[in-house]
């Protein structure tokens, strides 16, 4: 019988445990927010936040002048499970001086359900002072809300809409031209046509009369000439 022994085995050696631990605290204090098993998140959540008060307890005697420069000893401290420096410093720099008027309880829990597979229940940790995770990069600033992406995207779709609608007009008129030349050039070899066709329609007859017309006027000019 396990009596005397807190906390949860997770089907893992104490090292493997360990090691568990170390890269899921990694994680929640590079994305501010994790999804994993219930079991997990209450194992996780007072490691972590033992490692975000070392931190938070070094920001602030940094901040009292206690200390000359930076605590180089708490840095050590963390960076023997924080092994990332980049998280670690982002912890330091970033989430220590955002909790440093908070007396713990920087983490909260909130159950998701059971997971789709092996039924398992699911939950999330993050951390409070930290709504929205960030895109995996490590900066000083938290990520947007769902509204002010939303009213982000919606601007970069107006103005490309803007940016393509110039360009649509003159292909169009570069359409209507060659249209516009076409119905010229029909309408001239139409008329062409209808040109030739009344020229093959006279008949033999109808040019001799034409002809016999045409010399009569002529005779009548010569008369009224002489006279």
């Amino acid at each position: 019988m396990r009596h005397g022994y807190r906390g949860r085995k997770l089907g893992r050696t104490a090292s493997h445990k360990r090691a568990l631990l170390v890269n899921m605290a990694t994680s929640l204090f590079e994305h501010k927010r994790l999804v994993t098993t219930v079991a997990k998140a209450k194992e996780l959540r007072p490691f972590a936040e033992h490692l975000i008060t070392r931190a938070r307890n070094a920001y602030n005697a940094e901040k009292a002048g206690t200390i000359t420069g930076t605590d180089v000893h708490s840095r050590r401290m963390v960076g023997r499970f924080i092994r990332n420096k980049a998280v670690l410093q982002e912890l330091f720099d970033t989430i220590a001086p955002l909790v440093a008027e908070r007396n713990g309880g920087y983490t909260r829990i909130t159950k998701l359900g059971l997971r789709r597979g092996d039924n398992a229940p699911e939950a999330m940790i993050e951390l409070v002072d930290w709504s929205n995770p960030q895109d995996g990069r490590v900066g000083s600033k938290p990520a947007k809300t769902a509204k002010a992406a939303k009213a982000s995207k919606a601007a970069k779709a107006t103005k490309t809409a803007k940016a393509k609608a110039p360009k649509a007009a003159p292909a169009a008129e570069v359409a209507e031209a060659p249209a516009a030349e076409a119905v010229t050039d029909v309408a001239e070899a139409t008329s062409e046509v209808v040109e030739t066709v009344d020229v093959a329609a006279a008949t033999p007859a109808e040019e001799s009369a034409r002809e016999e017309g045409s010399t009569e006027t002529s005779t009548e000019e010569s008369e009224e000439s002489k006279s």
